[in-house]
């Protein structure tokens, strides 16, 4: 049960959504001191909010037990399952080999780097790939964008729409005698008003937007694919609590693997790296080759002067032992 179907009122349910209490399983374990803290509500608040998330919660498990039971599955079936699902080209064919087969239904994936490496474009080809149709190898649904950085180019989109209905007519033209058929039927326009775009410009609205996921996809079945770019944008600008942003960022990873499982859908979130990483990355490297070859200077340092010492002694001692030598052999 999500937090939003709790009967608290609006503003409360704002501020727990805010601090990242997005599942009634996340408020399990804090106390109503630490909760009433964390929300700037009176105690007795928070206590209230408790008792109504501990009973809540207590309803849910009563009523899921038998399903949980019935649910059991065997290996062997989840081995038939994994084969028989569905995959979503990339277009490229040295990246659907690295994906064994393209992007996974009822799996996460998430694709990471430096800005300007093709995230993004990546992610509009995938949101206009999942809309090839069956007799093509596709699997002929909907795709569901969620832009938190402003940098989806529906123009972008057409092209791409564009290019993919020529790869389906060139596919035709040699394989198939229905060509004419298909040509007229698909379009452009039809596959960019399957694009269910969605622009977040806070983790507020992108933490209200992950929970709405499931009652949309419930009304729209057809949806095959949600497209996240990026995940972590508005979590490296306003979070200075490192552990309360961890925790937010897994409840949502654990909301989109739900979605992946519960419709059989594939999700393709997308994490860049800021300068920041990129250069707490290399000062890293940096460090490393400089403590190596530190170590290694101060190593050969020391066999040098080792060895000169262990040198200079023989010397001394050969030395002393042919004058002691010879002083016992003149008599001196």
């Amino acid at each position: 049960m999500e937090i939003w179907r709790l009967p608290i009122s609006a503003s409360q349910r704002g501020k727990l959504i805010s601090a990242g209490y997005t599942s009634l399983s996340s408020l399990s374990s804090i106390s109503s001191s630490d909760l009433s803290r964390e929300l700037k509500v009176s105690e007795s608040e928070a206590l209230d909010i408790l008792k109504l998330a501990s009973h809540s919660r207590g309803l849910e498990i009563s009523s899921a037990s038998c399903s949980v039971v019935e649910g059991a599955q065997n290996a062997w079936d989840m081995l038939h399952d994994e084969e028989s699902l569905m995959h979503i080209t990339t277009s490229s064919a040295d990246l659907d080999n690295i994906l064994s087969g393209g992007i996974h239904c009822k799996e996460v994936t998430e694709i990471g780097g430096v800005p300007g490496i093709g995230k993004t474009q990546l992610g509009i080809q995938i949101a206009v790939n999942v809309q090839i149709p069956h007799d093509f190898g596709g699997l002929g649904g909907k795709a569901i964008y969620i832009d938190t950085e402003g940098s989806f180019m529906v123009e972008r989109a057409f092209q791409i729409a564009e290019a993919c209905i020529e790869d389906m007519s060139e596919y035709n033209r040699f394989l198939r005698k229905d060509f004419q058929a298909c040509e007229i039927r698909m379009h452009p326009k039809d596959i960019l008003e399957n694009i269910f775009y969605f622009r977040v410009c806070s983790y507020t609205e992108q933490i209200a937007l992950i929970n709405y996921l499931d009652k949309f996809i419930s009304e729209h079945k057809d949806v095959k694919v949600v497209v996240v770019d990026s995940v972590t944008f508005h979590f490296r600008q306003d979070f200075d609590d490192m552990a309360l942003r961890t925790r937010v960022l897994s409840g949502m990873a654990l909301k989109l693997m739900k979605l992946a499982k519960k419709f059989s859908l594939a999700v393709r979130t997308v994490c860049s790296l800021c300068k920041i990483q990129i250069m707490f990355f290399i000062k890293c490297c940096l460090s490393y080759l400089i403590m190596t070859h530190l170590f290694c200077f101060i190593s050969i340092f020391i066999t040098l002067i080792t060895i000169h010492a262990v040198s200079v002694l023989g010397v001394y001692w050969t030395v002393r032992n042919d004058f002691t030598f010879g002083c016992v052999l003149h008599g001196f």
